[in-house]
Protein backbone atom coordinates (compact mmCIF):
# COMPACT_ATOMS: atom_id res chain seq x y z
CA UNK A 1 0.00 0.00 0.00
CA UNK A 2 2.92 2.31 0.85
CA UNK A 3 4.42 1.68 -2.61
CA UNK A 4 1.12 2.55 -4.29
CA UNK A 5 0.86 5.83 -2.36
CA UNK A 6 4.43 6.69 -3.20
CA UNK A 7 3.82 5.96 -6.88
CA UNK A 8 0.62 8.03 -6.85
CA UNK A 9 2.34 11.01 -5.25
CA UNK A 10 5.21 10.80 -7.73
CA UNK A 11 2.83 10.65 -10.70
CA UNK A 12 0.80 13.58 -9.43
CA UNK A 13 3.94 15.57 -8.71
CA UNK A 14 5.14 14.95 -12.26
CA UNK A 15 1.81 16.12 -13.64
CA UNK A 16 1.98 19.24 -11.49
CA UNK A 17 5.50 20.04 -12.69
CA UNK A 18 4.32 19.71 -16.29
CA UNK A 19 1.41 22.04 -15.55
CA UNK A 20 3.76 24.49 -13.90
CA UNK A 21 5.86 24.61 -17.06
CA UNK A 22 2.76 25.57 -19.02
CA UNK A 23 2.06 28.32 -16.50
CA UNK A 24 5.56 29.70 -16.78
CA UNK A 25 5.43 30.07 -20.54
CA UNK A 26 1.79 31.18 -20.83
CA UNK A 27 0.85 34.84 -21.25
CA UNK A 28 -2.33 34.25 -19.25
CA UNK A 29 -0.56 33.04 -16.13
CA UNK A 30 -3.40 33.39 -13.65
CA UNK A 31 -5.94 31.60 -15.82
CA UNK A 32 -3.61 28.71 -16.58
CA UNK A 33 -2.50 28.49 -12.95
CA UNK A 34 -6.11 28.18 -11.85
CA UNK A 35 -6.74 25.49 -14.50
CA UNK A 36 -3.61 23.64 -13.34
CA UNK A 37 -4.78 23.70 -9.72
CA UNK A 38 -8.23 22.44 -10.72
CA UNK A 39 -6.70 19.67 -12.81
CA UNK A 40 -4.35 18.68 -9.98
CA UNK A 41 -7.21 18.56 -7.47
CA UNK A 42 -9.33 16.43 -9.82
CA UNK A 43 -6.46 14.03 -10.47
CA UNK A 44 -5.86 13.69 -6.75
CA UNK A 45 -9.54 12.86 -6.23
CA UNK A 46 -9.36 10.32 -9.06
CA UNK A 47 -6.28 8.66 -7.53
CA UNK A 48 -7.97 8.52 -4.13
CA UNK A 49 -11.03 6.85 -5.63
CA UNK A 50 -8.87 4.20 -7.30
CA UNK A 51 -7.19 3.48 -3.95
CA UNK A 52 -10.56 3.24 -2.14
CA UNK A 53 -12.04 0.91 -4.76
CA UNK A 54 -9.00 -1.36 -4.77
CA UNK A 55 -9.06 -1.58 -0.98
CA UNK A 56 -12.80 -2.07 -0.42
CA UNK A 57 -14.36 -3.59 -3.56
CA UNK A 58 -15.81 -7.07 -3.13
CA UNK A 59 -13.34 -8.54 -5.63
CA UNK A 60 -9.76 -7.67 -6.45
CA UNK A 61 -9.54 -5.28 -9.40
CA UNK A 62 -6.44 -4.09 -11.22
CA UNK A 63 -5.42 -0.48 -11.65
CA UNK A 64 -5.35 -1.03 -15.41
CA UNK A 65 -8.98 -2.17 -15.49
CA UNK A 66 -10.12 0.76 -13.38
CA UNK A 67 -8.30 3.33 -15.48
CA UNK A 68 -9.57 1.78 -18.72
CA UNK A 69 -13.13 1.91 -17.36
CA UNK A 70 -12.66 5.54 -16.36
CA UNK A 71 -11.40 6.41 -19.84
CA UNK A 72 -14.41 4.65 -21.39
CA UNK A 73 -16.73 6.69 -19.20
CA UNK A 74 -14.94 9.94 -20.00
CA UNK A 75 -15.14 9.37 -23.76
CA UNK A 76 -18.79 8.26 -23.71
CA UNK A 77 -19.69 11.42 -21.76
CA UNK A 78 -18.55 13.58 -24.71
CA UNK A 79 -20.85 12.38 -27.51
CA UNK A 80 -22.09 9.07 -28.97
CA UNK A 81 -19.24 8.83 -31.51
CA UNK A 82 -16.16 9.39 -29.35
CA UNK A 83 -14.60 6.28 -27.83
CA UNK A 84 -11.48 4.72 -26.41
CA UNK A 85 -10.20 2.00 -28.71
CA UNK A 86 -8.43 -0.83 -26.96
CA UNK A 87 -5.84 -2.69 -29.04
CA UNK A 88 -8.54 -5.20 -30.07
CA UNK A 89 -11.06 -2.51 -31.04
CA UNK A 90 -8.38 -0.52 -32.87
CA UNK A 91 -7.54 -3.57 -34.99
CA UNK A 92 -11.24 -4.16 -35.69
CA UNK A 93 -11.69 -0.56 -36.84
CA UNK A 94 -8.81 -0.91 -39.27
CA UNK A 95 -10.33 -4.14 -40.61
CA UNK A 96 -13.80 -2.57 -40.82
CA UNK A 97 -12.68 0.21 -43.17
CA UNK A 98 -11.49 -2.47 -45.59
CA UNK A 99 -14.97 -4.01 -45.61
CA UNK A 100 -14.14 -7.49 -44.25
CA UNK A 101 -14.68 -8.68 -40.68
CA UNK A 102 -16.02 -11.60 -38.66
CA UNK A 103 -19.46 -10.84 -37.31
CA UNK A 104 -23.23 -10.94 -37.69
CA UNK A 105 -24.00 -8.21 -40.23
CA UNK A 106 -26.05 -5.60 -38.39
CA UNK A 107 -25.86 -1.83 -38.03
CA UNK A 108 -26.55 -0.69 -34.47
CA UNK A 109 -27.01 2.51 -32.52
CA UNK A 110 -28.11 3.57 -29.04
CA UNK A 111 -31.62 4.99 -28.85
CA UNK A 112 -33.10 6.09 -25.54
CA UNK A 113 -30.17 4.33 -23.83
CA UNK A 114 -31.12 1.02 -25.48
CA UNK A 115 -28.94 -0.83 -28.00
CA UNK A 116 -31.09 -0.74 -31.13
CA UNK A 117 -30.72 -2.26 -34.60
CA UNK A 118 -30.83 0.21 -37.47
CA UNK A 119 -30.80 -2.46 -40.16
CA UNK A 120 -29.37 -5.90 -40.95
CA UNK A 121 -26.93 -6.05 -43.86
CA UNK A 122 -28.17 -8.12 -46.78
CA UNK A 123 -27.01 -11.73 -47.11
CA UNK A 124 -25.57 -11.96 -43.59
CA UNK A 125 -26.47 -14.14 -40.57
CA UNK A 126 -28.59 -11.37 -39.03
CA UNK A 127 -30.48 -10.77 -42.30
CA UNK A 128 -31.18 -14.48 -42.84
CA UNK A 129 -32.34 -14.90 -39.24
CA UNK A 130 -35.08 -12.33 -39.78
CA UNK A 131 -33.72 -9.62 -37.50
CA UNK A 132 -35.56 -6.37 -38.21
CA UNK A 133 -34.92 -2.63 -37.96
CA UNK A 134 -36.04 -1.41 -34.56
CA UNK A 135 -35.30 -4.65 -32.72
CA UNK A 136 -33.74 -3.86 -29.34
CA UNK A 137 -30.79 -5.95 -28.15
CA UNK A 138 -31.36 -6.60 -24.45
CA UNK A 139 -28.58 -9.14 -23.94
CA UNK A 140 -25.53 -10.42 -25.83
CA UNK A 141 -24.65 -13.95 -24.75
CA UNK A 142 -26.53 -13.32 -21.50
CA UNK A 143 -24.78 -10.03 -20.76
CA UNK A 144 -27.16 -7.11 -20.28
CA UNK A 145 -26.56 -4.25 -22.71
CA UNK A 146 -28.00 -1.45 -20.56
CA UNK A 147 -25.33 1.23 -20.27
CA UNK A 148 -23.07 -0.61 -22.71
CA UNK A 149 -21.13 1.46 -25.25
CA UNK A 150 -21.44 0.83 -28.97
CA UNK A 151 -17.79 -0.19 -29.22
CA UNK A 152 -18.23 -2.74 -26.41
CA UNK A 153 -21.34 -4.17 -28.08
CA UNK A 154 -19.52 -4.43 -31.41
CA UNK A 155 -16.60 -6.24 -29.76
CA UNK A 156 -18.98 -8.77 -28.17
CA UNK A 157 -20.79 -9.52 -31.43
CA UNK A 158 -17.73 -9.79 -33.61
CA UNK A 159 -15.48 -12.80 -33.41
CA UNK A 160 -14.06 -15.85 -35.12
CA UNK A 161 -15.91 -17.33 -38.08
CA UNK A 162 -18.02 -20.35 -37.08
CA UNK A 163 -18.52 -19.35 -33.44
CA UNK A 164 -22.00 -18.68 -32.06
CA UNK A 165 -23.55 -15.71 -30.29
CA UNK A 166 -27.03 -15.44 -28.77
CA UNK A 167 -28.90 -12.14 -28.94
CA UNK A 168 -31.87 -11.57 -26.64
CA UNK A 169 -34.22 -9.23 -28.45
CA UNK A 170 -37.29 -7.12 -27.78
CA UNK A 171 -39.52 -6.45 -30.77
CA UNK A 172 -42.44 -4.06 -30.84
CA UNK A 173 -45.70 -6.01 -30.86
CA UNK A 174 -44.08 -9.16 -29.42
CA UNK A 175 -44.96 -9.48 -25.70
CA UNK A 176 -41.99 -11.60 -24.64
CA UNK A 177 -38.24 -11.31 -25.10
CA UNK A 178 -36.85 -13.92 -27.47
CA UNK A 179 -33.41 -15.34 -28.27
CA UNK A 180 -31.81 -15.56 -31.69
CA UNK A 181 -28.75 -17.79 -32.05
CA UNK A 182 -26.42 -16.64 -34.82
CA UNK A 183 -23.24 -18.11 -36.22
CA UNK A 184 -20.55 -15.58 -37.04
CA UNK A 185 -19.34 -15.36 -40.62
CA UNK A 186 -16.74 -13.37 -42.48
CA UNK A 187 -18.77 -10.32 -43.49
CA UNK A 188 -17.56 -8.95 -46.78
CA UNK A 189 -19.27 -5.68 -47.47
CA UNK A 190 -19.10 -4.86 -51.16
CA UNK A 191 -19.47 -1.11 -51.15
CA UNK A 192 -20.99 -0.80 -54.64
CA UNK A 193 -23.63 -3.29 -55.78
CA UNK A 194 -26.97 -3.91 -57.48
CA UNK A 195 -26.22 -2.08 -60.72
CA UNK A 196 -29.19 -2.15 -63.10
CA UNK A 197 -30.28 -0.62 -66.37
CA UNK A 198 -33.90 0.51 -66.68
CA UNK A 199 -35.53 0.92 -70.10
CA UNK A 200 -32.05 0.54 -71.65
CA UNK A 201 -31.41 4.20 -70.82
CA UNK A 202 -31.39 4.84 -67.07
CA UNK A 203 -28.70 3.45 -64.81
CA UNK A 204 -29.05 2.48 -61.16
CA UNK A 205 -26.26 1.80 -58.66
CA UNK A 206 -26.30 1.36 -54.89
CA UNK A 207 -23.50 2.45 -52.58
CA UNK A 208 -23.69 0.43 -49.34
CA UNK A 209 -20.95 2.20 -47.39
CA UNK A 210 -17.82 4.29 -47.94
CA UNK A 211 -14.68 2.22 -47.50
CA UNK A 212 -11.32 1.89 -49.20
CA UNK A 213 -11.86 1.78 -52.97
CA UNK A 214 -15.53 2.84 -53.02
CA UNK A 215 -14.97 5.68 -55.50
CA UNK A 216 -13.02 3.40 -57.80
CA UNK A 217 -15.75 0.73 -57.67
CA UNK A 218 -18.45 3.31 -58.38
CA UNK A 219 -16.58 4.79 -61.36
CA UNK A 220 -16.18 1.29 -62.80
CA UNK A 221 -19.87 0.48 -62.24
CA UNK A 222 -20.95 3.66 -64.07
CA UNK A 223 -18.69 2.84 -67.02
CA UNK A 224 -20.22 -0.64 -67.19
CA UNK A 225 -23.71 0.86 -67.26
CA UNK A 226 -22.67 3.20 -70.06
CA UNK A 227 -21.41 0.21 -72.05
CA UNK A 228 -24.62 -1.76 -71.45
CA UNK A 229 -26.87 1.04 -72.71
CA UNK A 230 -27.65 0.59 -76.43
CA UNK A 231 -27.35 4.35 -76.89
CA UNK A 232 -26.19 7.13 -74.61
CA UNK A 233 -27.08 6.78 -70.93
CA UNK A 234 -29.95 9.18 -70.25
CA UNK A 235 -29.84 9.34 -66.47
CA UNK A 236 -28.38 7.82 -63.30
CA UNK A 237 -29.85 6.86 -59.91
CA UNK A 238 -27.35 6.70 -57.04
CA UNK A 239 -28.88 4.90 -54.06
CA UNK A 240 -27.49 5.98 -50.68
CA UNK A 241 -30.36 4.65 -48.58
CA UNK A 242 -29.28 2.93 -45.35
CA UNK A 243 -25.68 3.86 -46.09
CA UNK A 244 -24.19 4.62 -42.63
CA UNK A 245 -21.18 6.46 -44.05
CA UNK A 246 -17.52 5.60 -43.62
CA UNK A 247 -14.33 7.24 -44.85
CA UNK A 248 -14.39 11.00 -45.45
CA UNK A 249 -11.79 10.87 -48.24
CA UNK A 250 -13.87 8.32 -50.16
CA UNK A 251 -16.99 10.48 -49.83
CA UNK A 252 -15.04 13.40 -51.28
CA UNK A 253 -13.82 11.24 -54.18
CA UNK A 254 -17.35 10.00 -54.89
CA UNK A 255 -18.73 13.56 -54.98
CA UNK A 256 -15.80 14.51 -57.23
CA UNK A 257 -16.93 11.86 -59.74
CA UNK A 258 -19.95 14.05 -60.51
CA UNK A 259 -18.56 17.57 -60.00
CA UNK A 260 -15.97 19.32 -62.15
CA UNK A 261 -15.36 22.33 -59.87
CA UNK A 262 -16.29 23.94 -56.59
CA UNK A 263 -16.32 23.13 -52.90
CA UNK A 264 -17.43 19.63 -51.84
CA UNK A 265 -17.28 19.95 -48.05
CA UNK A 266 -15.39 21.86 -45.41
CA UNK A 267 -14.71 21.17 -41.74
CA UNK A 268 -14.46 23.53 -38.77
CA UNK A 269 -12.81 22.61 -35.47
CA UNK A 270 -11.07 24.34 -32.59
CA UNK A 271 -7.54 24.14 -34.01
CA UNK A 272 -6.19 25.01 -37.44
CA UNK A 273 -5.45 21.41 -38.45
CA UNK A 274 -9.15 20.62 -38.09
CA UNK A 275 -10.15 23.33 -40.58
CA UNK A 276 -10.06 21.82 -44.05
CA UNK A 277 -11.61 22.46 -47.44
CA UNK A 278 -12.12 19.79 -50.10
CA UNK A 279 -12.52 20.89 -53.71
CA UNK A 280 -13.71 19.10 -56.85
CA UNK A 281 -11.34 18.73 -59.79
CA UNK A 282 -12.13 18.73 -63.49
CA UNK A 283 -10.90 15.27 -64.47
CA UNK A 284 -12.81 15.24 -67.75
CA UNK A 285 -14.56 11.97 -66.92
CA UNK A 286 -17.65 13.27 -65.10
CA UNK A 287 -20.83 11.61 -66.46
CA UNK A 288 -22.85 14.18 -68.40
CA UNK A 289 -26.26 12.84 -67.37
CA UNK A 290 -29.03 13.88 -64.97
CA UNK A 291 -28.63 12.34 -61.51
CA UNK A 292 -31.13 11.41 -58.80
CA UNK A 293 -29.79 10.47 -55.36
CA UNK A 294 -31.96 8.33 -53.07
CA UNK A 295 -31.66 9.02 -49.33
CA UNK A 296 -33.45 8.05 -46.12
CA UNK A 297 -33.05 8.13 -42.34
CA UNK A 298 -30.27 5.54 -42.64
CA UNK A 299 -28.16 7.79 -44.89
CA UNK A 300 -25.53 9.18 -42.54
CA UNK A 301 -22.20 10.97 -42.34
CA UNK A 302 -20.27 10.35 -45.58
CA UNK A 303 -23.57 9.74 -47.40
CA UNK A 304 -24.77 13.15 -46.28
CA UNK A 305 -21.53 14.76 -47.47
CA UNK A 306 -22.14 13.42 -50.99
CA UNK A 307 -25.86 14.19 -50.97
CA UNK A 308 -25.34 17.70 -49.58
CA UNK A 309 -22.62 18.57 -52.09
CA UNK A 310 -24.63 17.40 -55.10
CA UNK A 311 -27.75 19.14 -53.81
CA UNK A 312 -25.98 22.45 -53.14
CA UNK A 313 -24.36 22.43 -56.60
CA UNK A 314 -27.76 21.49 -58.12
CA UNK A 315 -26.01 18.55 -59.73
CA UNK A 316 -28.58 16.04 -58.48
CA UNK A 317 -32.14 15.85 -57.20
CA UNK A 318 -32.50 14.19 -53.79
CA UNK A 319 -35.46 11.82 -53.42
CA UNK A 320 -36.61 9.97 -50.31
CA UNK A 321 -36.83 10.95 -46.67
CA UNK A 322 -34.81 13.12 -44.30
CA UNK A 323 -31.28 11.86 -43.63
CA UNK A 324 -29.80 10.78 -40.29
CA UNK A 325 -28.04 14.05 -39.42
CA UNK A 326 -24.49 13.10 -38.44
CA UNK A 327 -22.46 16.18 -39.25
CA UNK A 328 -19.42 15.58 -37.08
CA UNK A 329 -15.93 14.38 -37.96
CA UNK A 330 -14.13 11.72 -35.93
CA UNK A 331 -10.34 11.55 -35.94
CA UNK A 332 -8.38 8.45 -34.92
CA UNK A 333 -5.61 9.55 -32.56
CA UNK A 334 -3.20 6.66 -31.83
CA UNK A 335 -1.99 6.17 -28.26
CA UNK A 336 1.31 4.35 -28.41
CA UNK A 337 1.45 1.54 -30.95
CA UNK A 338 -1.71 -0.46 -30.33
CA UNK A 339 -4.57 1.66 -28.95
CA UNK A 340 -6.23 4.92 -29.95
CA UNK A 341 -8.91 7.51 -29.29
CA UNK A 342 -11.79 7.95 -31.69
CA UNK A 343 -12.46 11.61 -30.99
CA UNK A 344 -14.96 14.06 -32.46
CA UNK A 345 -12.75 16.93 -33.60
CA UNK A 346 -14.83 19.00 -36.03
CA UNK A 347 -18.16 19.65 -37.69
CA UNK A 348 -18.50 19.43 -41.44
CA UNK A 349 -20.50 21.81 -43.62
CA UNK A 350 -21.97 21.51 -47.09
CA UNK A 351 -20.74 23.91 -49.83
CA UNK A 352 -23.47 26.45 -49.01
CA UNK A 353 -22.45 26.48 -45.33
CA UNK A 354 -25.14 24.17 -43.97
CA UNK A 355 -24.42 22.13 -40.88
CA UNK A 356 -26.59 19.03 -40.91
CA UNK A 357 -25.57 17.94 -37.39
CA UNK A 358 -28.69 16.60 -35.63
CA UNK A 359 -30.92 18.13 -38.34
CA UNK A 360 -30.22 16.05 -41.47
CA UNK A 361 -30.76 16.92 -45.11
CA UNK A 362 -34.24 17.36 -46.49
CA UNK A 363 -34.71 15.73 -49.91
CA UNK A 364 -35.93 17.83 -52.83
CA UNK A 365 -38.73 15.34 -53.36
CA UNK A 366 -40.05 13.58 -50.27
CA UNK A 367 -41.26 10.05 -50.97
CA UNK A 368 -41.95 7.41 -48.34
CA UNK A 369 -40.45 3.98 -49.03
CA UNK A 370 -43.83 2.23 -49.22
CA UNK A 371 -47.40 3.27 -49.92
CA UNK A 372 -49.10 3.73 -46.57
CA UNK A 373 -51.40 6.08 -44.68
CA UNK A 374 -49.82 6.94 -41.34
CA UNK A 375 -47.88 9.62 -39.56
CA UNK A 376 -44.19 9.63 -40.43
CA UNK A 377 -43.34 9.33 -36.74
CA UNK A 378 -45.05 5.93 -36.53
CA UNK A 379 -42.42 4.26 -38.71
CA UNK A 380 -39.19 3.27 -36.96
CA UNK A 381 -36.65 5.99 -37.53
CA UNK A 382 -33.45 6.84 -35.70
CA UNK A 383 -31.64 10.10 -36.32
CA UNK A 384 -28.53 11.68 -34.81
CA UNK A 385 -30.75 13.99 -32.73
CA UNK A 386 -32.23 10.89 -31.00
CA UNK A 387 -28.84 9.77 -29.66
CA UNK A 388 -28.08 10.58 -26.05
CA UNK A 389 -25.35 13.21 -25.71
CA UNK A 390 -25.34 14.23 -29.37
CA UNK A 391 -23.63 17.48 -30.38
CA UNK A 392 -26.14 20.24 -31.01
CA UNK A 393 -26.35 22.08 -34.33
CA UNK A 394 -25.43 25.71 -33.76
CA UNK A 395 -27.49 26.64 -36.84
CA UNK A 396 -30.61 24.73 -35.83
CA UNK A 397 -33.97 26.46 -35.55
CA UNK A 398 -37.02 25.12 -33.77
CA UNK A 399 -39.40 23.36 -36.14
CA UNK A 400 -42.75 21.80 -35.33
CA UNK A 401 -42.82 18.03 -35.93
CA UNK A 402 -44.12 17.10 -39.35
CA UNK A 403 -47.17 14.92 -39.03
CA UNK A 404 -48.28 15.31 -42.62
CA UNK A 405 -49.24 12.16 -44.40
CA UNK A 406 -47.07 11.45 -47.43
CA UNK A 407 -48.28 8.81 -49.80
CA UNK A 408 -46.63 8.16 -53.14
CA UNK A 409 -44.93 5.74 -55.45
CA UNK A 410 -41.86 3.83 -54.26
CA UNK A 411 -38.75 5.99 -54.27
CA UNK A 412 -37.03 4.31 -57.18
CA UNK A 413 -40.11 4.68 -59.39
CA UNK A 414 -40.31 8.37 -58.54
CA UNK A 415 -36.62 8.71 -59.40
CA UNK A 416 -37.23 7.16 -62.80
CA UNK A 417 -40.19 9.46 -63.39
CA UNK A 418 -37.98 12.45 -62.62
CA UNK A 419 -35.27 11.30 -65.00
CA UNK A 420 -37.81 10.77 -67.78
CA UNK A 421 -39.16 14.30 -67.30
CA UNK A 422 -35.84 15.86 -66.32
CA UNK A 423 -35.99 18.93 -68.54
CA UNK A 424 -39.37 20.01 -67.19
CA UNK A 425 -38.46 19.24 -63.58
CA UNK A 426 -35.09 21.00 -63.71
CA UNK A 427 -36.77 24.24 -64.80
CA UNK A 428 -39.01 24.10 -61.72
CA UNK A 429 -36.05 23.23 -59.50
CA UNK A 430 -34.01 26.18 -60.76
CA UNK A 431 -36.88 28.52 -59.81
CA UNK A 432 -36.86 27.18 -56.26
CA UNK A 433 -40.22 25.43 -56.35
CA UNK A 434 -40.98 22.89 -53.65
CA UNK A 435 -41.88 19.69 -55.46
CA UNK A 436 -42.01 17.46 -52.40
CA UNK A 437 -45.16 15.41 -52.17
CA UNK A 438 -47.85 17.75 -50.91
CA UNK A 439 -45.45 20.71 -50.93
CA UNK A 440 -46.31 24.22 -51.99
CA UNK A 441 -44.43 26.61 -54.22
CA UNK A 442 -41.61 28.52 -52.54
CA UNK A 443 -40.60 30.61 -55.52
CA UNK A 444 -40.37 34.36 -55.00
Amino acid sequence: MRERRSYRKSALAALFVAAALVVYFSPTTRTVARAARDTYASLETFANIIAIVQKNYVEEVSTEDLIEGAIDGMMSSLDPHSAYLTPELFRELQVDTRGTFGGLGIEITIRDEVLTIIAPIEDTPAYRAGIKPGDEIIKIDGQLTKGMSLMKAVSLMRGTKGTDVVLTLHREGVPELFDVKLTREIIRVKSVKDTKLYDDRYGYVRVVQFQEGTSRELASAIKDLEKQAPGKLQGLIVDLRHNPGGLLNEAVKVADLFLDAGLIVYTEGRIDSQKQRFLARNDGDEPDVPIVVLVDEGSASASEIVAGALQDHKRAILVGTKTFGKGSVQTILPIGHDSALRLTTARYYTPSGRSIQATGIEPDVRVEPVVRVAKATERFEVHEKDLSGHIENEQAVSDAPADAVTVGDPQIERALDLLKTWRVFSRFHEKGLDLRAGGESKAD
